[in-house]
Formats: C-alpha cells, sequence, structure tokens
C-alpha cells in the first residue's frame, strides 16, 4: 500500500489564509520525512482557501524532496482543457519527474454556475481531457534543427485532437514533460463509462469515503481485470480518501476525535460550501445510490462512521487493523488521510502525522489488494 497525504484547507477562526497555507507545507515537510509516497491537494474554486492546482504543486514540491504531487484533481469543465496539458509538462519539469495529474467531473454545482461551465456533460468532458493529455504527449520527439545549426533541443511533433467538445489542430507545445511519455494520471470517477476509458488508456482511478467500500469492490474489480487485460507496464492504483485521526490510545483517539472529526464534516461537506449535508441523501435515493445515500444520513452519527469504516480514527495499532481491513473490502492501494481534520491544533496534528508515519505506514507497506487480484486473473500461460 502507498500513502497520501491529502488536503481540504478550510479556514479556522483565529487564522490568516496565509498562517494556513504555512500550516500545509509544514504538514507535507514532515510526512516527506516519514515516508509518505504523495501530496494530493483538494482544487476547488470559491470555497474555503483551497490553492489553486499550479500554487499548490509549485508550493509542495519546493517544499519536499522525495513526495509525488498532484492536483485531485481539475475539475475538467471548469477549464479549457489544453491548459491541464500545459500546466501538466510545466509543473512535471518544476517538480522533477514528482507529478500526478488528477481529473474529476465535479460535485460542487455552485463552481459550475459561477464559471458558466456544462454541469449535465462534467462526465463526458472529463473522459475527453484524458483523451487529449495522452494524444498530446504521445508523440514521437525528434530534433529541432533551424537552419545552418545543429540540433538544439528535442521536441514533440504538433498535434491534432478533435473531441466532442474541444478542437485543437497543429498546436506544438513548448515544453515537454519529464515523465514519458506522459506524468501518471488519475480520473476520480467510479462510473462505469469512465472506468472503461481509464482502464483503457491507463488511468489510475480512486473513490472519497462517500462511496461505500462494498460497493466500490464490485465496481472495480472488472476496472482492475480490464486495465491488466490492456497490457499497462505496471499495476493500477486505486485511492481511497478519508478523514484520519490517530492518537497514542484508542480511548485518547475516540475522544479527543469526534469533535474533530464533525466539524470538519460539518466545514466541508454540511452543505454551506456546496457540500449538500445530510439533504443530499435523498437526492441520492432518488438517482438510484442507495449506498452513498446512507453515509450521507449518517455523515454527522460519529459512532456509526466508526462502526462502519468511513473515518479511520485509533492508536497506530487499530488504524492499520482497520486500514487494512478497509483496503481489502475496498479494494485500494492507496490510501489518502485528510490528517488536518476540525480545529486540531498543531501539536496534536503533527502527532497524528507523525504516529501514523512511524507505525502504520511499516505496518501495511506490503499490504496491496489490487496487486492480489491482478495475480489472480493473469494467465499463466
Amino acid at each position: 500500500m502507498e500513502f497520501a497525504h491529502f488536503e481540504q484547507v478550510f479556514p479556522r477562526a483565529g487564522e490568516s489564509a496565509r498562517d494556513r497555507y504555512d500550516q500545509l507545507w509544514r504538514e507535507l515537510e514532515l510526512c516527506d520525512s516519514l515516508g509518505f509516497n504523495y501530496a494530493f491537494g483538494s482544487i476547488h474554486h470559491l470555497s474555503h482557501l483551497r490553492p489553486q492546482a499550479a500554487v499548490f504543486v509549485t508550493m509542495a514540491a519546493a517544499r519536499t524532496k522525495n513526495l509525488r504531487v498532484g492536483p485531485m484533481g481539475y475539475t475538467v469543465a471548469l477549464y479549457n482543457p489544453i491548459r491541464i496539458v500545459e500546466e501538466t509538462a510545466v509543473l512535471d519539469n518544476i517538480t522533477g519527474g514528482r507529478l500526478e495529474v488528477g481529473l474529476t467531473t465535479g460535485v460542487t454545482m455552485d463552481e459550475f454556475r459561477v464559471y458558466g461551465a456544462d454541469w449535465d456533460s462534467r462526465s463526458a468532458r472529463a473522459r475527453e481531457a484524458l483523451e487529449l493529455l495522452v494524444e498530446a504527449f504521445r508523440r514521437e520527439r525528434r530534433p529541432v534543427i533551424e537552419e545552418d545549426r545543429l540540433p538544439v533541443a528535442d521536441a514533440l511533433d504538433p498535434f491534432t485532437f478533435e473531441g466532442a467538445f474541444n478542437g485543437y489542430e497543429e498546436v506544438r507545445l513548448s515544453v515537454d514533460p519529464v515523465q514519458r511519455p506522459h506524468p501518471p494520471i488519475w480520473l476520480i470517477s467510479t462510473s462505469s463509462d469512465n472506468l472503461a476509458v481509464s482502464a483503457e488508456l491507463g488511468a489510475d482511478t480512486g473513490y472519497l469515503f462517500f462511496r461505500p467500500q462494498v460497493e466500490a469492490r464490485e465496481r472495480l474489480t472488472p476496472w482492475v481485470v480490464d486495465w491488466t487485460a490492456h497490457g499497462h507496464s505496471r499495476d493500477p492504483r486505486i485511492m481511497f480518501e478519508t478523514l484520519v485521526y490517530v492518537d497514542v490510545t484508542d480511548d485518547a483517539a475516540i475522544s479527543r476525535g469526534e469533535d474533530l472529526i464533525l466539524s470538519s464534516m460539518h466545514e466541508i461537506y454540511g452543505g454551506r460550501f456546496g457540500g449538500g449535508g445530510t439533504a443530499l441523501a435523498d437526492v441520492l435515493e432518488r438517482a438510484g445510490d442507495p449506498g452513498q445515500a446512507e453515509i450521507r444520513r449518517h455523515m454527522f452519527d460519529y459512532a456509526w462512521l466508526l462502526d462502519n469504516g468511513i473515518v479511520i480514527v485509533g492508536s497506530p495499532e487499530t488504524v492499520a487493523e482497520r486500514l487494512e481491513r478497509a483496503a481489502r473490502e475496498g479494494l485500494f492501494n492507496v490510501f489518502a488521510g485528510e490528517f488536518n481534520v476540525g480545529h486540531i491544533t498543531e501539536e496534536a496534528l503533527m502527532r497524528s502525522i507523525r504516529l501514523f508515519g512511524e507505525h502504520v505506514v511499516p505496518a501495511l507497506v506490503d499490504v496491496d489488494p489490487v496487486a492480489d487480484l491482478v495475480r489472480e486473473n493473469v494467465d499463466p500461460a
């Protein structure tokens, strides 16, 4: 299993935005020293203090040495996707080849309203952006030769792309990514259409805690098999993201964690900034998604969230045990933990991260249910 620090960056009383950002970089420095694999930033607009993709990636890379960093992710419908292509190439150079690129369909209607974006086609636009990224970077490189001069560089041939929503003709990029043919791409979606495209093109996927783990496994098992059948050179990655709090004992973690976890639930998902809150349960039920509806109905029931593995709270030993159980039940091999929960003090925050990095990471580093599934489905011939 691999491990990511995931951040939503919401404001708290008594802190300036600058204070809050500075704390984020200190969190990432600690994760970098403890063997975490990734730093992922939640990228939204007009809510909380979430830094934009280029800002997050640039600062995270500047303050760390080993973490792979990336937006998780671009809400594709809010952008002209050629901008995502350009940023990907530049940011991969800035990070020294440590970039991960996350694409999402979008979940916050108010962002679409303000940006004048296409809500109804958001999923199809995300798929098209994935196709564009692959098309833009999987090009032959050839020397650029100016008249009477030696070759000065390698460059991608220009590309033409025609999609249902965007078309580009004879586009020549001025910067190539460091990683060839392109940085790893994630399409964070468990819809069947998106999973089919990500399996074909070799993009990883993931889900948040609002998706029941048993249901996620049912959706993602055929995706893993399909992804592998396409002959990609590595195993697929599935990310699971949730709130986490670790303390020295179970009693301390559970008692101290209640207010922290529920505060985050209210602040991020409770509806004030478009999170939907419990009112979204009826919408999900009518849309034929009873599993997510059930979690929404109980999102402020701390005991229920703990008992059902929706959030991860406890001593290092308990957290490791619950995470392994969740990974096997929910079929994931990348855990993205949101450690900065509620109004947590920096002392408690850093203790939680340190306990996780020093004890949970080593306990689970060899656990990989996705790889196990891949091995089960490899044809020995």
